[in-house]
């Protein structure tokens, strides 16, 4: 009997820590920024902090589980190995699978916004072209897909140093207004700060995106674990610097309605065209769902592997070795949630899901830790904390809709 074609294992830390980056910050600060700063006014700085202090917990225990289990399932791997559950493994996979599906599409509706410098058709149109070319590329191979998606992510992060260089002469004239961004801790700003901080916690969404590349990677065991630190580093630096600076040299209701918040901050503070922006932000809409499409057809294909899912998604293409089905069941997806749903919702919902995921996988490494006897308070500890923060950051941001 022929042995069915596997993935191939061809991304070193640096390619994959990229992969982590350009996932990230294409799901993130290109779009979000002024959703975040309408939410949280003033605040927002901290609201990107605090996101980033919940996906920290989780993403210590996708670090371990990667490390234990590289397998490009990923999050339905964990929970069928450490809770010993199928039909649960199944439910959070499909639950990963929608996520990053509505994930996906939010960002290819951001993409229209910052098309909008160049072209006037109809976002339709624009979306289903960028769509069928992505899913193409996607299928090309992945050793080129990766590729792609790291000369697009150093563009993205020359475009976002490029905006912190260029409103550096303003913050210098005028000093940066600390006291404006200390928070008083009333429950109005802790509400404030919640509230963009859910809607911010997308922008940090990318990173377990990594571990569905396990079977690509060249020694996942350690490359996984140290690329998802610093991919998650790197942006958190990043968002709440951009998000100073922005605060610091933009009005506050000029970006708080701003479709393509990076255009409006080269606008405000250079005389750059502001095409240069445009073209930046949308090569970060593309990157980021370039590599989105490519994560949900290997979570698709992983669990078709364990019989998960119908076996026709686990199919490998023995020319490019990709999984055809599952690449075009996932641009196929993503196109509809694009033109079905505006961007906010889109971003909680997504939010939500991945909430709930990141809660399973904390339960995960929990519970293996304990039943492996493994109980000091960092083993149980870390975990633990994950768990408690995804379910009440979840709670507090379900009340805040109420």
């Amino acid at each position: 009997m022929d042995q069915p074609t596997p993935l191939l294992r061809s991304l070193s830390l640096l390619e994959i820590s990229f992969y982590g980056i350009g996932t990230i910050v294409g799901a993130g600060i290109y779009v979000l920024l002024g959703k975040v700063v309408s939410e949280s006014g003033m605040m927002a700085p901290w609201a990107f902090l605090l996101a980033a202090v919940v996906v920290c917990f989780s993403a210590a225990s996708y670090a371990e589980l990667s490390r234990r289990f590289p397998h490009s399932a990923g999050e339905p791997v964990y929970i069928v190995e450490s809770l010993r559950s199928r039909h649960l493994g199944a439910l959070v996979g499909y639950a990963l699978v929608l996520g990053a599906i509505i994930s996906a599409a939010t960002i290819t509706r951001g993409f229209t916004g910052y098309m909008g410098v160049f072209s006037h058709l109809p976002d339709w149109s624009m979306m289903t072209t960028l769509i069928i070319i992505l899913t193409a590329i996607a299928l090309w191979g992945v050793k080129q897909s990766v590729t792609i998606a790291i000369l697009t992510t150093v563009l993205e992060l020359a475009g976002l140093l490029l905006i912190i260089v260029i409103s550096g002469d303003d913050i210098k004239q005028r000093g940066i207004d600390w006291s404006s961004l200390i928070p008083e801790f009333s429950t109005t700003e802790f509400t404030a700060i919640t509230s963009g901080a859910f809607l911010a916690f997308f922008a940090f969404i990318g990173f377990e995106d990594m571990v569905h590349m396990a079977e690509e990677v060249k020694n996942p065991q350690t490359n996984l674990p140290l690329g998802i630190a610093i991919a998650v580093t790197v942006t958190t630096l990043l968002y709440a610097t951009i998000a100073i600076v922005a605060l610091q040299t933009v009005p506050l209701e000029s970006l708080a309605s701003s479709p393509a918040p990076m255009v409006l901050l080269v606008e405000r503070n250079s005389d750059l065209p502001l095409q240069l922006m445009g073209a930046i932000g949308v090569v970060a809409m593309v990157n980021g769902i370039l590599l989105q499409i490519i994560m949900v057809s290997r979570v698709l294909y992983g669990m078709a592997k364990r019989q998960l899912a119908p076996a026709l998604l686990s199919s490998v293409c023995t020319a490019t070795r990709t999984p055809i089905p599952a690449t075009l069941l996932a641009g196929s997806l993503v196109l509809a949630f694009a033109i079905w749903l505006p961007v906010t919702t889109l971003a909680r919902a997504t939010s939500c899901l991945i909430l709930l995921v990141f809660t399973f996988v904390n339960l995960s490494l929990l519970s293996l830790h304990y039943r492996e006897r493994q109980r000091g308070p960092l083993q149980l500890g870390l975990p633990a904390t994950g768990t408690l923060l995804c379910i009440g950051f979840l709670v507090i941001q379900i009340w805040s809709w109420s």
